[in-house]
């Protein structure tokens, strides 16, 4: 279902036009410190917030969860998504994959920029990884429209391809002129579906460096899962956040680009 967005207050000015602008992209792993040792979402809000990032795409953040609720002091009121985004990000989307008993989860947008419209697309294939493509229509100044899709494949390689033609899918109904930026955790440690994509995208650390960057366990990164896909706009920078804090923040290395529209 496409829904859209009353915009409230935005910390972006709507006259000057945006001709660079800087992702992050980062799975979140629920709020707790790889192996769910500890609950560290107020930290990990202040390291999203240090970046600065214009767009920040978030994978496994629980929208609800009433058993960590009651076990966590430090368990926000608000959807984590709204509780990372603060009053740094007045804008928000969130899409929710998997739900359960005491909660829920998906991914998630926190942008800038007025979000005008968002779709939450099923990608999940048969069995229990519940799947979705978060794609968001951001109102960029100095451009007509500018879209952000955040993903989370499947573990499986059969699910990731599948999931890969959907993704194409949703590439091609785009103007094919408008600035697009696909990020997340693609768990495509094989680099299967970066052929794929790479016919169509730009990958932002194989731009800059030759190949996608490695991001997984965030202490010693070694697979690359996670990417930054661009369509009509460039990487200018790329960088993996694998040092502290973020090594203790998720299992997951987050990772940042300049974008150049």
């Amino acid at each position: 279902m496409n829904k859209t967005l009353p915009t409230p207050r935005c910390i972006i000015d709507n006259v000057t036009t945006v001709q660079t602008l800087t992702v992050l992209t980062l799975n979140v792993h629920k709020g707790f410190t790889p192996f769910n040792r500890r609950f560290i979402l107020p930290e990990l809000r202040e390291a999203v917030r240090a970046t600065g990032a214009d767009l920040v795409f978030l994978q496994e953040v629980h929208g609800s969860h009433q058993q960590h609720a009651e076990r966590h002091a430090a368990w926000p009121e608000t959807p984590q998504y709204e509780f990372l985004a603060d009053s740094m990000w007045p804008q928000f989307a969130y899409g929710r994959n998997a739900v359960y008993p005491h909660g829920d989860h998906g991914n998630a947008l926190l942008s800038k920029f007025p979000i005008s419209q968002f779709d939450n697309r099923d990608v999940s294939i048969d069995g229990n990884e519940q799947r979705g493509l978060l794609h968001c229509r951001l109102e960029v100044p100095g451009h007509k429209e500018v879209h952000a899709v955040c993903v989370h494949l499947g573990l499986r390689e059969s699910h990731r391809q599948r999931q890969v033609r959907l993704l194409l899918e949703l590439l091609d109904s785009l103007p094919p002129d408008a600035p697009v930026i696909i990020a997340g955790d693609f768990n495509d440690w094989r680099l299967k579906a970066d052929v794929a994509l790479s016919e169509h995208l730009v990958e932002a650390f194989g731009e800059r460096f030759g190949t996608p960057a490695r991001s997984f366990p965030a202490r010693l990164p070694l697979l690359r899962l996670d990417r930054i896909y661009l369509r009509n706009a460039m990487p200018s920078k790329a960088q993996v956040l694998s040092k502290y804090p973020w090594s203790h923040l998720s299992d997951h290395a987050p990772l940042t680009a300049e974008i150049s529209l």
